[in-house]
């Protein structure tokens, strides 16, 4: 077994990494803790939210590992800088990959990495600190993924792809091979990349129109 995990968040990601946890890892789950600002309840999931600032005492760090499970919020800095905080004061920060992820050898994944179920990840991808790769994802040989990264579902990242740190990557977005995403980029749902971004790039999908038809009037369907 491995050591009791605290969750940083109380959020839509914190209770569904608490799941995953409970069920596909050897971690159980000991605590949420956020801020004392943001503290709004007792508990959570039947478990104590203990404030940060008072985590050491009841939770130390020799005892206790972390994980941040919080979003994207600012290009995914929140997540980023709550990261380097809990790091600060001695906290390992785990990383879960499912059972259900498909990961081929000589992968290497920094820490507070969290991977859900039906990713595709093929041989020598490298993925840094503190990147979420939601469920349902193809990552091909030879990427890189950069540092407090949020990849949501069925995004497609060819080989040989170079993904900066500080990138999110919308639903079904895909990635040409050989190219490079440049930091703190955000690609939007459905979008094609085919070429290099710039830093700072905000890429968009087509967005479906409203036809003028209404449904009842499509004789074919």
């Amino acid at each position: 077994m491995g050591k009791p995990v605290v969750i940083f968040g109380t959020g839509d990601f914190a209770r569904v990494a608490s799941v995953y946890l409970a069920k596909d890892s050897p971690h159980e789950v000991a605590a949420f803790t956020v801020h004392e600002a943001y503290c709004t309840a007792p508990k959570l999931l039947n478990k104590p939210v203990v404030p940060f600032e008072r985590l050491a005492e009841t939770h130390p760090p020799d005892e206790y590992a972390m994980l941040v499970a919080i979003g994207f919020r600012r290009v995914n800095k929140a997540r980023a800088e709550i990261f380097h905080e809990c790091k600060s004061h001695g906290y390992e920060l785990i990383s879960y990959i499912c059972s259900k992820a498909t990961v081929w050898g000589e992968v290497q994944i920094g820490d507070n990495c969290f991977i859900l179920e039906n990713n595709v990840i093929q041989p020598f991808v490298t993925i840094g600190d503190d990147t979420i790769i939601w469920s349902g994802n193809h990552i091909g040989h030879d990427a890189k993924i950069g540092n407090h990264c949020f990849i949501t579902s069925h995004v497609v990242i060819s080989g040989n792809v170079t993904v900066a740190d500080y990138c999110f990557l919308g639903v079904n977005a895909t990635l040409r091979d050989g190219i490079t995403l440049g930091p703190e980029s955000i690609v939007g749902a459905g979008a094609l990349i085919l070429r290099d971004s710039a830093p700072q790039s905000v890429l968009k999908g087509v967005a479906a129109e409203l036809s003028a038809v209404p449904s009842h009037r499509l004789k074919a369907i």
